[in-house]
């Protein structure tokens, strides 16, 4: 079973950059696609990027042009680097799969504010 801890959320002004990790303790290979997600106060989790194994990768239109999403197979990890950074960013963020899901981890607070 895959278990999933987010990393390296923060509190940045707006046009600021983060860059999240998520390690995998088991292979994500089998999840063939992977997800950056977020979730706001009093708002539905909602997927704002993802990657395929080949490296495709698919982003929501708050986020194109702002936020790029990788992943290391060999490494067991997904990075959400997130630059121009505004307040409506702020959520938690989540890693996990997209087509299948598994336990969720606890995620990553960011909070853009001046």
């Amino acid at each position: 079973q895959v278990q999933l801890v987010e990393s390296g959320g923060g509190l940045v002004q707006p046009g600021g950059s983060l860059r999240l990790s998520c390690a995998a303790s088991g292979s994500i290979f089998r999840l063939a696609v992977m997800g950056w997600y977020r979730q706001a106060p009093g708002k539905q989790r909602e997927l704002v990027a993802s990657v395929a194994s080949g490296g495709t990768t698919i982003y929501a239109d708050s986020v194109k042009g702002r936020f790029t999403i990788s992943r290391d197979n060999a490494k067991n990890a997904v990075y959400l680097q997130m630059n121009s950074l505004k307040p409506e960013d702020t959520a938690v963020y989540y890693c996990n799969g997209v087509q299948k899901l598994v336990p969720w981890g606890r995620g990553t607070q960011v909070t853009i504010s001046s």
